[in-house]
């Protein structure tokens, strides 16, 4: 070996010693060192925002230190989660749907972050359930009859959705059925359902959890879920996969994410306590209670279910030839 070989040797193994050494470093750290603030982009009494204070309120105990939710809402997430990007405080995590990560670099014009370098996966925390619903007035019972009625009627039915994926997700099932229905669009959610409900909207595709009370009353039809599996809180209804519509397949993904800076050893300990947190009985049943499933995860496995969601909207944007 020559006198230049061995220099870089000896270089790369300073490096992989600094490296072990600051990993041994950390870990010997107790973090958190004081109070840890959770931001959570979407508004208090949302189900995100309930899974959070059930995380916060078991993680605060596991870490002797307070775990403080702040509500930071507005423009379906973007406020909150572009405010935590611009944070440099390793003691902020960001609670908070996928969809600002995965959904909205392809529907949204422009962001003010970065999705791939300001957040770091640490762990997937439940997941929520969406569901496509029609009027009880309205005489289908399945997504076969609800297709075969709009191709009967081009033009004729009217379709809302809440955010997120869900705009995307029903514009490209209407595109890939070759269905002609015309959207409608709501400042709140609640008008939608109502209207839903009153037979002036006919599709709808949102959470599950705020449709129930709405679908126990016998005013609304629960035609499928979204989820990979059915819904605990509604096992009768089927999956759009089941239904025949893969198509309309998609996770309700919500986690913990760190700031760029987050250390893998610190994000691989967070994800571990986060998991510990998902596994509890109690916390699950308090879970299956708000209508959500407790599932955590690695980092790699939470940045893998991230990058099929990305995959997946890429695709029906292509499909749709424009942003929705």
């Amino acid at each position: 070996m020559g006198v230049t070989g061995f220099r870089e040797g000896v270089r790369v193994a300073g490096l992989l010693i600094a490296s072990v050494a600051a990993a041994a470093a950390l870990a010997a750290e107790p973090w958190p060192q004081r109070a840890v603030r959770l931001i959570v982009p979407i508004g208090s009494g949302s189900g995100p925002d309930v899974a959070a204070r059930l995380y916060a309120e078991r993680l605060a105990v596991h870490w002797e230190r307070p775990v403080i939710v702040e509500n930071r809402p507005g423009a379906e997430g973007l406020i909150g989660v572009t405010a935590f990007a611009g944070t440099r405080d390793d003691h902020a995590l960001l609670f908070s749907p996928a969809a600002p990560i995965s959904v909205f670099p392809y529907t949204q014009d422009k962001l003010a972050y970065d999705p791939a370098r300001d957040f770091v996966p640490i762990s997937s925390a439940i997941d929520t359930f969406g569901s496509i619903a029609v009027p009880a007035s309205l005489k289908v019972a399945s997504l076969a009859e609800l297709v075969a009625l709009a191709r009967a009627q081009p033009g004729k039915l009217n379709w809302s959705s809440g955010g997120g994926a869900f705009p995307t997700l029903l514009a490209g099932f209407a595109k890939s059925a070759g269905l002609d229905v015309v959207q409608v669009s709501y400042r709140e959610q609640n008008l939608a359902i109502q209207d839903l409900a009153e037979g002036r909207i006919q599709i709808l595709v949102t959470t599950l959890t705020p449709l129930l009370p709405s679908a126990k009353a016998g005013k609304i039809r629960l035609l499928a879920v979204t989820n990979k599996g059915r819904a605990p809180v509604a096992p009768e209804v089927p999956t759009a996969s089941e239904a025949g519509h893969a198509e309309l397949e998609f996770e309700g993904l919500v986690g913990f994410f760190g700031g760029r800076d987050m250390p893998a050893a610190l994000s691989d300990r967070i994800s571990a306590d986060i998991r510990a947190a998902a596994a509890d009985p109690v916390l699950s049943r308090r879970f299956a209670a708000a209508g959500q499933i407790a599932r955590g995860s690695s980092p790699a496995e939470f940045a893998r279910s991230i990058e099929e969601q990305r995959a997946k909207i890429e695709a029906i944007v292509r499909l749709l030839g424009s942003r929705p």
